[in-house]
């Protein structure tokens, strides 16, 4: 999955499958992770978001089921 850069202090990128609603995201310390049954609305709006960190905690990191890569 390509991902995109972001401008965040935790997260460095940010990818969205829309087939599978999987949504990866790069943390600076070198972790991915995945995030399943992710609208694609969702991914439009964190990628819109002015903070890209507040958006991920706050609608997505506990509200989906994720798996570390």
């Amino acid at each position: 999955m390509e991902r995109q850069p972001v401008r965040s202090s935790n997260i460095v990128s940010v990818g969205y499958d829309s087939n599978s609603e999987i949504l990866e995201a790069e943390f600076k310390d070198g972790s991915v992770y995945q995030y399943f049954d992710v609208p694609k609305d969702e991914y439009d709006s964190l990628r819109s978001a002015s903070s890209h960190g507040i958006y991920f905690s706050k609608n997505i990191r506990d509200n989906y089921k994720f798996k570390k890569q």
